[in-house]
């Protein structure tokens, strides 16, 4: 078996991990109950199967070009995810969307 082979072999196997990641995580922002379930469902596993569909398409197509577009798009993705998780938790918290009795530890309650 050539190295062609098993990395068009290894490719399939990360787009589809990636896609079962993504879907998972689209099932977990319409089934969650609260605004942070919600919110990490949107980011942890969503970022992880895009990272695997990525590393997917770059084992497919192997030019020097599409892999760097798509390291490029993996440093955006892991950049913004976080942040916008974040503004989106303090956002929620500040709103009183957010059922304060499921938080184990309330570190924005000094800010209030």
């Amino acid at each position: 078996m050539s190295a062609g082979v098993v990395a068009d072999w290894l490719g399939a196997a990360c787009l589809v991990a990636g896609g079962l990641l993504s879907l998972a995580a689209g099932i977990g922002v319409l089934r969650f109950p609260d605004v942070l379930d919600r919110m990490h469902a949107a980011t942890k596993p969503q970022v992880l199967g895009v990272l695997l569909l990525l590393v997917g398409v770059a084992l497919r197509l192997r030019t020097a070009s599409d892999i760097g577009m798509i390291v490029l798009v993996a440093v955006f993705q892991l950049a913004t995810a976080p942040v916008a998780a974040q503004m989106v938790g303090r956002a929620a918290y500040r709103s009183g969307r957010v059922d304060r009795s499921l938080l184990d530890v309330d570190e924005l309650a000094e800010e209030r």
